[in-house]
């Protein structure tokens, strides 16, 4: 568990100095990715799935949103819902980090075989679903 978590910490600061050009954080542009892959989230299911608590999201919801990168709008099924979704700047912001994130994955993997790499991705996503209590979105 402690080497998790240095490489968490050593890939965290290596995304905060690439992001730190663009005004956001590496957990704000973590939350962002996970809308692009799953739009229309609540904020409780965005925290979830972004690894922070709901409290640290909603004070996070309301920085990316007056920038401009995501929206909330209200849940048709549900009224009292609030759904987000990235704006088309969200979009951009992402689209524009993709080639470094891209660069730096490769050079955290650099010296891993291909299957050492599937390996890898297998063993971490059998440990995450080993300790989960939901499943993820």
């Amino acid at each position: 568990m402690y080497a998790i978590k240095q490489v968490e910490l050593a890939a965290r600061a290596h995304m905060d100095e690439l992001v730190k050009p663009v005004g956001i954080t590496a957990l704000q542009y973590t939350a962002l990715t996970v809308l692009r892959r799953h739009d229309g989230l609540s904020s409780a299911q965005l925290a979830r799935n972004s690894f922070v608590t709901a409290q640290s999201m909603a004070d996070m919801v309301t920085a990316l949103e007056r920038r401009g990168l995501i929206v909330r709008r209200r849940d048709p099924e549900n009224r009292r819902a609030l759904l987000i979704s990235l704006t088309c700047a969200g979009h951009e912001l992402l689209a524009e980090q993709d080639a470094a994130m891209t660069a730096l994955e490769e050079r955290m993997l650099a010296d891993l075989t291909s299957r050492q790499r599937l390996d890898l991705e297998d063993y971490l996503n059998r440990c995450r679903a080993a300790l989960s209590d939901r499943p993820s979105h």
